[in-house]
């Protein structure tokens, strides 16, 4: 199959690992900053089969896990309400909120539906003039032009019973503060290639110059990775600085400026707090003033509701590269698919669930 069988094959993965095995000369801690990639790496063993003294943590990476608790909260709260029909992609129904979950909120009778487009919200809208239709829009830049897309969709047919409620994040803001923080330990980055697909890759570059690191714009298939490290082992070794570009199948310096030009249309950026990690400075995104008659809330007036973290749940730990999933003590006991303390192990890239599902039980 294209673009999967060649980035998988086993003499291609081993030639990869023999030269990163001969290139490494000393201890390097590196991150990748997508729950995709985690899984990838979890699932094909690639972290084990690399040099002892490679070690990989997990960072930010995964939308839903990072949601704010209480946005979790305000959802449930606009999904209970009368004439309300609450849309949402499938993985967000099972993340826990302070004391319940979407899905819950549907079994009781809660109209909670699972789309697989915002533009589908919209439609669903269109269908029914006399309810109120919310899409939970969640993600990093990657879905933010497909909800920009569909906020002004709505705007422009006159779709006035449609509404957002927005918790999108941004990857560099976050970057910035894992490399700012004082326990930092990350040395280099592998960057998801899918939002440098959207962004391109020219805002981490005076990242990389600012805290004199390391990164590689990585795709998501076993040899992407292995040749992500690679390169990224190689710049570590030689002591170079800056941004290089191992996807270059899917991503240019510039990314995709279509895209950008309705995200900047419709979002502006502002501070945004990110669950288990606090806020973050300019890494959030909320719809623009002009559009204020579709953000839900303003229209259902849920932007009061807080909520306090779990303490058990160490999560934002384990986003930020201090600990690995199977280091909490909760792992696997307390915490499972089936009862999750937290977002990352019940969410399809969540780092808890990647070593959950694949088995990675000691530490």
């Amino acid at each position: 199959m294209k673009y999967v069988d060649e980035y998988r094959d086993a003499a291609d993965a081993q030639k990869m690992l023999a030269a990163i095995h001969q290139r490494v000369t000393r201890e390097w801690t590196l991150m990748e900053v997508c729950g995709g990639q985690t899984h990838t790496l979890i699932k094909f063993g690639i972290d084990r089969m690399l040099p002892e003294q490679v070690h990989i943590v997990h960072g930010p990476g995964c939308p839903v896990c990072v949601t704010p608790l209480e946005m979790i909260d305000r959802a449930i709260a606009i999904a209970r309400m009368p004439g309300v029909i609450f849309t949402s992609f499938g993985d967000m129904l099972r993340v826990p909120g302070s004391e319940t979950d979407l899905l819950s909120v549907k079994a009781a009778g809660g109209d909670v539906r699972i789309v697989y487009s915002p533009l589908d919200a919209v439609r669903i809208a269109q269908q029914n003039p006399g309810r109120e239709v919310v899409f939970f829009a969640v993600g990093f830049e990657t879905t933010a032009p497909a909800n920009a897309m569909a906020v002004w969709e709505a705007a422009h047919r006159g779709v006035h019973n449609f509404s957002m409620l927005v918790s999108h994040v941004l990857v560099p803001p976050a970057m910035e503060a894992i490399l700012g923080a004082a326990t930092n330990r990350v040395q280099g980055f592998l960057a998801a290639g899918h939002v440098c697909a959207i962004m391109g890759y020219h805002e981490y570059e005076p990242i990389a110059q600012k805290y004199q690191v390391p990164m590689v714009v990585t795709g998501f298939e076993p040899l992407d990775l292995l040749h992500g490290t690679l390169m990224l082992i190689d710049m570590l070794e030689d002591g170079r600085i800056g941004v290089e570009n191992q996807y270059v199948r899917a991503v240019r310096r510039e990314g995709n400026t279509l895209a950008q030009q309705i995200v900047t249309q419709v979002f502006m950026a502002g501070e945004r707090k990110w669950r288990g990690i606090g806020e973050i400075p300019a890494s959030g995104l909320s719809l623009r003033p002009e559009f204020a008659a579709h953000d839900a809330e303003l229209r259902f007036q849920v932007g009061a509701i807080t909520a306090d973290e779990p303490a058990e749940c160490i999560s934002g730990a384990i986003m930020q590269g201090h600990h690995k999933p199977h280091e909490c003590p909760a792992f696997g006991r307390r915490c499972t698919p089936e009862h999750p303390l937290g977002a990352p192990m019940v969410s399809s890239e969540g780092a808890c669930a990647a070593y959950y599902n694949y088995g990675r039980v000691l530490v």
